[in-house]
């Protein structure tokens, strides 16, 4: 597996804006090797982690922190309650508010929702979302439509948000969601393309969005990255994670 080039490091640049990486990840419920998560997780070097398919059940929460613990992070919200998304951060982060938010339930489909947040890192002031959309396509159409309503609902002027998409770029879902979001990968690659699945990758149903003032400085599957083991990535979940580094401008005064 080759080395990949170096993506920007986190930092606070002197006007007050931030270079922010932001990792995405479906962790199928920590049912194959967390150990393997929390190392590809704390390799990536993350100031926020939006995490699907999180611990629901008994003891999700314990699950939760154990994750964030072993990855040198704390949870800032969503899981059981959000159904499924999650949000952990680094310490650089200063949290506003975060609110779980559940879909509406379609009979006989899995309940759906989004873990939300404001937060401050640096002198950026920007939202974050994490989502995990529908199987079935009308429904994950109208998610996507929800999805859009609750970062303009954030009302904030930056916003970044990711998650399982259920879906290629082409599919119809993802084309409502660019067309009012940056698809990061798309904007400036770095790394790898495909998510999924882990053996024989073969198709992005994975990514991250931003409003259209964040500069995307790189966007990918972290494959490659120093400490980011080909066998890691392959026991730790069934999807591949997605990396970005994000310049988000400082917050007006």
């Amino acid at each position: 597996m080759a080395t990949l080039s170096a993506l920007p490091d986190s930092r606070t640049e002197p006007d007050g804006s931030a270079v922010v990486r932001v990792l995405s990840y479906n962790v199928r419920s920590l049912r194959d090797d967390e150990d393997a998560v929390a190392r590809v997780i704390k390799a990536c070097a993350p100031d926020v982690v939006l995490v699907q398919e999180a611990p629901r059940f008994f003891r999700w929460r314990k699950h939760a922190a154990r994750l964030a613990a072993k990855s040198d992070l704390v949870v800032l919200g969503g899981g059981a309650t959000a159904s499924g998304p999650l949000l952990l951060c680094s310490l650089r982060v200063t949290v506003e508010r975060a609110e779980d938010v559940l879909l509406p339930l379609t009979p006989g489909l899995h309940r759906r929702g989004f873990a939300t947040a404001v937060v401050r890192i640096g002198g950026a002031r920007l939202g974050l979302l994490s989502c995990h959309l529908s199987l079935r396509t009308d429904e994950r159409y109208a998610q996507a439509g929800m999805l859009l309503d609750r970062l303009a609902a954030l009302d904030v002027p930056h916003a970044i948000a990711g998650g399982d998409i259920n879906e290629r770029p082409d599919g119809r879902s993802f084309r409502r969601l660019t067309a009012e979001l940056q698809d990061c990968w798309a904007v400036s690659p770095w790394g790898g393309e495909h998510t999924s699945t882990p053996g024989d990758p073969r198709q992005r149903i994975d990514a991250i969005f931003a409003t259209q003032d964040i500069k995307v400085l790189g966007c990918g599957v972290p494959a490659g990255l120093p400490g980011v083991s080909d066998e890691d990535l392959k026991a730790a979940t069934d999807h591949l994670p997605v990396l970005a580094a994000l310049h988000v401008p400082a917050a007006v005064p």
